[in-house]
C-alpha cells in the first residue's frame, strides 16, 4: 500500500489566511487561530477572543498541522489481501469498499443472527460531531445488542448516577472553578487534561485565579501528579479506597450537624435513609483502609460544609476502579448535603445552546434491558462494558439463539490499546469471520479489519461541540467551518454512515416492528437523516434550543465563539426526574452500599497496586504518531517509589517486569517519591510494538500497553465500567530483556 504524498507545496504568491476554529482533539475545545497559505497550516495559535479558552492552546493543537500532514494516514478505502505477518493492503474504490462491508455484515447476520455483529466506537467519536449525528442511522439498522463504546473503560459510573439522581445521563453537575473557593478534587489531573467532564481550558490559570481569591485546592490521589503539586494539600490515598473516604465525610457530615442543603431540602428525599446506610463509616474505620487519618477526613467535611462556594470532582481515578458508582454517588451526595449543588463555586448544570437533555437526545440512560452473553453484565443506555467484548467473541454458542460475536465494527477506536486485557482482545479479533473500521490509521486494532474506510481529518470538516458544551464551566456557543478543503474523492464520516445505511437498507429494508407511531416516527427520521448534513441538523436543534440562536449568524457574527454567560442555578426546572426530585438513596445505590458494604471496611491486601496516568502531550494512543508530540524523554516509565524499588533491588532506569493476573510488560522504572509506596504508575496509550501496525513515528516509541496489564474480570460493580486502578501487579529485575514490545505473557 502506498503512502499518501503530503499537500502540494505552494508558491510564494499564495496569500496567507488566519482563520479561527475550536479545537476538537481533546476536552477542553480551545479556541485556534491558524495561518493557512493554499492547502497548508503556516501557524497555529491560541484565539485570546474565545470566551471559553480566552487565547490558551497546549501541545496537542499545534500537532493538528501534524495529523493532517502525516503521510500514514490513510485517505483511500483499502483492503486486507491474505491473513497474519503476510498480508497486504490494497486500495479500492469507495464503492468496493462499501460493497464489501455490506456483504460482509449481511453474511454473517444471515448465518448467525443480527446480535452476531457488534459495533465498538473509541473517544473521537465525541470530538466529531458528524459522527453523533449519523452513526446512529447506519447502527440503528444493525439490530444488535453488541454495542460497545470507550464509555466504559472512562465515564460510565458518571451516567448511571446522573440517571438515577437527575433523570438523564447527561445531567453531570460542573464544578464552578471561576467561582469556588474550596475545591477537593480526587483521582483527577485537570492540569493535564484541561478537565474531563468538566470542560476547562486553562486549568493552571483558572486555579492560579482560585488560589488569589483566598480559594482553596485540595488533592486527594495515589500520585502527585501535576495539579497534586500545584495544589494548598495533597494527600496520598491507598488505590480503590476513595468511596471509603467519601462515605466517611458523608458521616462526619451528619455525626456533627453539618448536613445543610439549603433551598435544595425542598425537593431531597432520602436523607435518613441516607444517614442509615453510613453509620458505620467513621473516620478511624476509613483511615485504616485508606491511609488519610481521621483528623484529616474531619477537616475535609468541615472545610466542604463551611466554604461559601465549594465543590467534590472526582473522574477517572474514581470511576474506574470496583467501586466506580459508589465513588460518584457519594460525591454527588456530600455537595447536595452541604447545599453546594446548583449553587455559583459550587456545582452547577450546564445550559448549552444545542440542548441534548431538553430535546430527548441521546437517551435517559435505561439499564439492565439485556445483558452481556457470558458474564451477564447488564447493559446501560444501549451498551454493553466493553470488558466483556473479547469473552463474548471467543466463548462458544452455548445453543439456541446464544451465538459469538462475528463480525465487528469499528468506529475511530482502537480498543486493542484502550480496553482491559487487550492481549485478549488482540486474539479475539484475529478470530472474527468479518471486520470493519471506519478510522484513517492502520493501529493495533484496525491491523485486523478486512476493510478500513478512511473519514476526512480533523480540519477538513466543520464543528461543533455538541457533547463537551453539556460540560464546560462556561456556557459558550462555537461553530468552526472546516479548515481545509475535503480533497477530492474523500468523504466524511457522516457521509461514510449515510451510504453504508443506504446499501444496508437496500439489502435488509427497515425493522418493521414496534408499534405504529414508533415505525412513523422512525421512518420521519430516516427520512430526515437522508435529506439533512450534520450543519442543517445543527442549525435546526440551535433553533430549538434555549438562547434560540441562528447558525448563520453564529458563524457570520460570532468567529471566536458566543459567550452565554456563566452557570447559573436551574434545579428543580433541570431535573428530569419523577416530579422533580432528587433521591439521594436509589434503591439501586442503597443495594450496592449494603453489598459492598464490608469489603469497602477491608483494608486492601498488602502489594504493589497499579494505577495509569495520563500527560498533557498524550491523548489517548492515537496521537502518537505525531514528532512533535513524542519527542523529548521517553515517557512509557513505570513510577515507582524509592522504598519499593530498594525492596526489589531495582535502581532507577533499570527494564523491570511487570505482571498481573492477565499477562505481563518489560518497561524501564523510574524511582520517584512522587507515587505513594505500595503504588506504581504506567501511561496509557502506549504499546505500539504489535506486527502489521503502520504508524512510523509511534512504533519508534511503543512502549509498553498499560491494558495488557489491567484485567477485563475486574469491574466497577454497580455499572460494569472497567476496574483499570488498583490492579494487584508485581514486579521484578529483567535480566534478560525479551526483544518484542508486544506483551510477552498472557492468560489462555
Amino acid at each position: 500500500m502506498a503512502r499518501m504524498a503530503a499537500p502540494a507545496p505552494t508558491t510564494p504568491t499564495t496569500p496567507t489566511v488566519t482563520r479561527h476554529i475550536a479545537c476538537n482533539l481533546c476536552e477542553a475545545i480551545c479556541g485556534l487561530e491558524v495561518d493557512v497559505q493554499g492547502e497548508r497550516i503556516i501557524a497555529i495559535r491560541g484565539d485570546e477572543q474565545d470566551p471559553l479558552s480566552k487565547g490558551h492552546i497546549c501541545p496537542k493543537a499545534v500537532a493538528l498541522k501534524d495529523l493532517h500532514e502525516d503521510p500514514d494516514r490513510l485517505r483511500r478505502p483499502v483492503k486486507r489481501v491474505g491473513t497474519g505477518p503476510d498480508a497486504t493492503w490494497q486500495e479500492i474504490t469507495w464503492d468496493e469498499a462499501f460493497d464489501l462491508v455490506v456483504d460482509g455484515l449481511a453474511r454473517v447476520r444471515q448465518q448467525h443472527g443480527s446480535n452476531a455483529v457488534a459495533v465498538y466506537q473509541g473517544n473521537p467519536n465525541v470530538h466529531n460531531y458528524g459522527n453523533l449525528t449519523h452513526s446512529p442511522r447506519f447502527f440503528g439498522l444493525l439490530r444488535t445488542r453488541h454495542r460497545y463504546s470507550a464509555t466504559s473503560v472512562d465515564q460510565l459510573p458518571h451516567h448511571v448516577v446522573a440517571r438515577w439522581l437527575y433523570g438523564h445521563q447527561l445531567l453531570i453537575p460542573i464544578p464552578d472553578v471561576d467561582r469556588t473557593s474550596f475545591f477537593l478534587v480526587m483521582g483527577a489531573n485537570p492540569l493535564a487534561s484541561n478537565g474531563s467532564l468538566m470542560t476547562a481550558p486553562d486549568m493552571r490559570g483558572r486555579l492560579k485565579a482560585l488560589k488569589a481569591r483566598g480559594g482553596r485546592l485540595v488533592v486527594i490521589d495515589p500520585r502527585r501528579t501535576e495539579t497534586a503539586a500545584a495544589a494548598d494539600q495533597h494527600h496520598f490515598i491507598r488505590p480503590g479506597t476513595d468511596a471509603t473516604l467519601l462515605l466517611a465525610m458523608i458521616q462526619v457530615l451528619f455525626a456533627e450537624d453539618l448536613v445543610r442543603p439549603g433551598r435544595l431540602a425542598a425537593f431531597i428525599d432520602d436523607v435518613d435513609a441516607v444517614r442509615s446506610a453510613i453509620a458505620r463509616f467513621t473516620p478511624e474505620a476509613a483511615a485504616t483502609v485508606t491511609g488519610i487519618a481521621a483528623d484529616t477526613i474531619r477537616g475535609l467535611a468541615r472545610d466542604l460544609a463551611a466554604a461559601e462556594g465549594g465543590v467534590v470532582y472526582g473522574r477517572m481515578g474514581l470511576s474506574t476502579q470496583p467501586h466506580g458508582v459508589l465513588c460518584q454517588w457519594a460525591i454527588q451526595v456530600l455537595n447536595i448535603l452541604t447545599g453546594q449543588l446548583d449553587r455559583e463555586g459550587g456545582a452547577l448544570l450546564t445550559r448549552p445552546a444545542m440542548d441534548l437533555v431538553a430535546g430527548g437526545q441521546m437517551g435517559r440512560g435505561d439499564f439492565g434491558r439485556w445483558t452481556s452473553r457470558v458474564r451477564r453484565v447488564p447493559e446501560f443506555g444501549g451498551e454493553l462494558p466493553v470488558a466483556t467484548l473479547a469473552e463474548d467473541i471467543l466463548t462458544p454458542s452455548q445453543g439456541g439463539q446464544d451465538q459469538p460475536i462475528r463480525a465487528l465494527v469499528t468506529s475511530a477506536g482502537n480498543p486493542v490499546l484502550s480496553t482491559p486485557n487487550g492481549a485478549q482482545l488482540d486474539r479475539a479479533l484475529a478470530t472474527l469471520d468479518f471486520m470493519v473500521s471506519i478510522d484513517f490509521y492502520l493501529n493495533e486494532t484496525t491491523r485486523h479489519a478486512h476493510v478500513i474506510l478512511p473519514p476526512t481529518c480533523a480540519v477538513e470538516h466543520d464543528h461543533y461541540d455538541l457533547v463537551f458544551h453539556h460540560l464546560a464551566v462556561r456556557n459558550t456557543a462555537r461553530y468552526s467551518p472546516a479548515l481545509l478543503p475535503k480533497p477530492p474523492g474523500a468523504l466524511h464520516d457522516w457521509e461514510i454512515y449515510n451510504a453504508l445505511a443506504r446499501r444496508y437498507k437496500a439489502r435488509f429494508g427497515t425493522p418493521a416492528k414496534g408499534p405504529l407511531p414508533q415505525r412513523l416516527l422512525r421512518r420521519a427520521a430516516e427520512g430526515l437523516m437522508n435529506r439533512l448534513r450534520p450543519d442543517q441538523l445543527l442549525a435546526l436543534g440551535l433553533r430549538l434550543g434555549p438562547y434560540r440562536l441562528s447558525l448563520r449568524r453564529l458563524r457570520r457574527d460570532h468567529p471566536h465563539g458566543l459567550d452565554l454567560g456563566p452557570l447559573r442555578p436551574s434545579l428543580p426546572g433541570r431535573l428530569r426526574t419523577p416530579g422533580k426530585r432528587i433521591a439521594l438513596m436509589p434503591p439501586q445505590a442503597g443495594s450496592l452500599l449494603a453489598g459492598q458494604a464490608d469489603a469497602l471496611l477491608t483494608p486492601p491486601a498488602p502489594g504493589l497496586r497499579l494505577i495509569g496516568r495520563r500527560e498533557v502531550r498524550n491523548n489517548n494512543s492515537w496521537m502518537h504518531n505525531t514528532p512533535r508530540l513524542m519527542s523529548g524523554k521517553p515517557r512509557c516509565t513505570l513510577q515507582m517509589h524509592p522504598a519499593d524499588a530498594a525492596e526489589r533491588g531495582v535502581a532507577d532506569g533499570q527494564l523491570v517486569r511487570v505482571a498481573s493476573r492477565v499477562g505481563a510488560v518489560e518497561v524501564p522504572v523510574q524511582i520517584t517519591d512522587a507515587v505513594a509506596p505500595g503504588v506504581v504508575c504506567l501511561p496509557h496509550g502506549f504499546g505500539h510494538g504489535r506486527p502489521g501496525v503502520r504508524l512510523g513515528v509511534a512504533t519508534q516509541h511503543a512502549g509498553a500497553s498499560v491494558n495488557d496489564l489491567t484485567d477485563d474480570q475486574l469491574l466497577d460493580s454497580g455499572s460494569g465500567n472497567a476496574a483499570l486502578n488498583g490492579v494487584p501487579v508485581t514486579v521484578e529485575r529483567v535480566s534478560t530483556p525479551t526483544q518484542s514490545h508486544a506483551p510477552i505473557e498472557a492468560a489462555a
